[in-house]
């Protein structure tokens, strides 16, 4: 969409703004204890996988999506957040290069109706742009509202995830594997499929305590956890999940190279974890440098995000620039 919306809002009343606020890409986890019943062994135990044979399917598509946003303009005190949303899912097969499969944007805007000026409402709504509404107890305090409107881009980001990977489902063949960049237990249809897995990045969420939480976090590089079931918090579906190591932590970071893995809810998954696991340490490589994550980011996701991000309308992201007083001289 061109940006005549922003044009339109700003003709009718509302003072621009340019700052990009502190927004890292990724999803936002709770981070809560939450428990988790063991479903391999009664204890969380540890089992070396660098020297299993690893899965090796011929074709995978991996998924992924990015989010970008900035405020545009206050409507008094109320932000104007410009967003955008994409996902796409790029396919590997035999030949081993990656190929755009499907994929999907969308350009919102987030702010509060109820609380500007009537000409930005008349404009916001002759633009025709995708509106996401705030809560009344989100404004008030403009930083309260712009996280608030990062809350509301991430979950348009993974909707559009999840309905991308619902149907990049059924066009998978009976060999065909999907790879996808976050939970699976959002969405009932990949929860079940048993040939999807989802790789976790970010640990917010926390599954165990005292010497299980102390096995899981300091796993050696090459080695999984037993699989565990995550236990069921508010709509999220039946899954199993385990700790992978991806690279050495020592010296770095107790959560540096650790993925958590997740995958259909069967006795099939526990019984192939540990080729599944060496699988995902061969999809280290190449690095995905020079991504600040590549500890923990697999190559293939990582060209997902780089193929989103090129594609990307260069104005959503104003260009960086000095916040210095214009004086004049």
């Amino acid at each position: 969409m061109p940006r005549s919306w922003v044009d339109a809002i700003l003709a009718a009343g509302a003072v621009p703004a340019s700052y990009v606020p502190d927004a890292s890409a990724g999803r936002t986890d709770l981070e809560e204890f939450t428990g988790a019943d063991g479903v391999e062994d009664v204890a969380l135990r540890t089992y070396a996988v660098a020297d299993t044979r690893p899965l090796a399917p011929g074709t995978v598509a991996f998924l992924d999506g990015i989010e970008q946003w900035r405020v545009v303009g206050y409507g008094g005190v109320t932000p104007i957040v410009r967003g955008y949303v994409a996902a796409a899912v790029r396919r590997r097969g035999p030949d081993r290069r990656l190929r755009t499969a499907a994929e999907a944007s969308r350009e919102v805007a987030i702010t509060r109706l109820e609380s500007l000026a009537e000409p930005l409402r008349r404009a916001l709504a002759a633009s025709g742009v995708d509106l996401l509404e705030l809560a009344e107890e989100d404004v008030g305090q403009p930083g309260r509202a712009i996280q608030a409107a990062r809350r509301e881009l991430e979950r348009a980001r993974l909707a559009q995830e999840r309905e991308l990977g619902e149907r990049c489902l059924a066009a998978l063949g009976p060999d065909e594997w999907l790879v996808v960049d976050g939970v699976l237990s959002d969405s009932a249809a990949l929860s079940a499929h048993p040939r999807a897995l989802g790789v976790i990045k970010s640990h917010g969420a926390q599954y165990f305590e005292g010497p299980e939480l102390e096995r899981a976090l300091t796993l050696p590089a090459g080695h999984r956890t037993s699989v565990f079931q995550p236990k069921r918090r508010g709509a999220r579906r039946a899954i199993y999940s385990w700790y992978l190591r991806l690279w050495p932590w020592e010296g770095n970071d107790l959560l540096y190279g650790l993925v958590r893995v997740e995958a259909h809810a069967d006795a099939v998954t526990v019984a192939r974890a540990s080729a599944l696991s060496a699988w995902l340490l061969r999809e280290r490589s190449p690095l995905s440098t020079p991504d600040a994550r590549w500890d923990r980011l697999l190559y293939a996701i990582h060209d997902v995000e780089t193929y989103l991000r090129s594609r990307t309308p260069r104005d959503v992201i104003a260009p960086p620039g000095s916040r210095l007083p214009r004086t004049g001289s």
